[in-house]
Formats: structure tokens, sequence, C-alpha cells
């Protein structure tokens, strides 16, 4: 059974959560697919297990299935982390919608940027069909 996946900590239980996007990403790979690693030993153990009639080492289990959890809490705690930065489409579609407004708001005057928000709330409403 290989312990090197089990044993690595990876910078303990509160890691500096990386500052970009593409670095977030790069950690959650390398997290996934050592969860993915840690699921097929403890399969692979419980194969052995069920083929032998033998028993796993409950300290290796034990060990394998806390690494597990500790990897699993720190993806959850990466893919909360990568919404917040910078470059979520949500932000950037919000911003696109903001440019285009200040591109047209200058070719209307006052009465006529009203009437342009009136209809916009009627379609909104569903009141245009």
């Amino acid at each position: 059974m290989d312990l090197s996946i089990l044993n690595e900590q990876g910078g303990g239980d509160n890691p500096l959560l990386p500052e970009s996007r593409k670095e977030c990403r790069e950690m959650m790979i390398t997290l996934q697919s050592e969860i993915t690693a840690i699921r097929d030993q403890i399969a692979t153990a419980d194969l052995q297990r069920q083929a032998t009639g033998g028993r796993i080492d409950a300290a290796w289990f034990h060990r394998a299935r806390t690494a597990l959890r500790h990897k699993q809490e720190r993806l959850a705690r990466f893919k909360e982390h990568i919404r917040s930065l910078p470059g979520d489409r949500q932000e950037r579609k919000q911003r696109l919608k903001d440019a285009i407004i200040e591109v047209l708001r200058a070719d209307y005057d006052d009465d006529e940027w009203r009437q342009v928000l009136d209809e916009a709330h009627d379609i909104l409403e569903g009141k245009v069909a």
C-alpha cells in the first residue's frame, strides 16, 4: 500500500490560498487526483481483503480515511475560494452590462433614457411579448 499520499500534509490545516484562478485550478486538479488515488488504494485493499478473507490494517485504513477527508475538505475550501477570485463569469457579465450602459447612455438625453429604462423594466417583468 502506497503511504506517500497519506503522509503528505500539503501545508497543514490552513494553507495559504492561491491568489490567481490558474493556481487555484492547478491545486484543485492535484487534490482531485490525490483523492482519487486514496480512494483507489482503499478499494484495492478492500478487494484484497475480500479475495484473501483477511483483514485490512485498521491503522492504515484510519489514516487513509482521515487523509481522504482532509483532502476533500481542502478541495471544498479551494472551490469556495475560486468563486471569490476576479474573473468570475458573473462578475464579467455584470461589467459588460455596465460598459454597454455607459456606451449607450451618452447617446440619450434624460427623457429618452427614462423611456429606455421603462421599456427594459417592462421586458424584465414580462409585460412585453
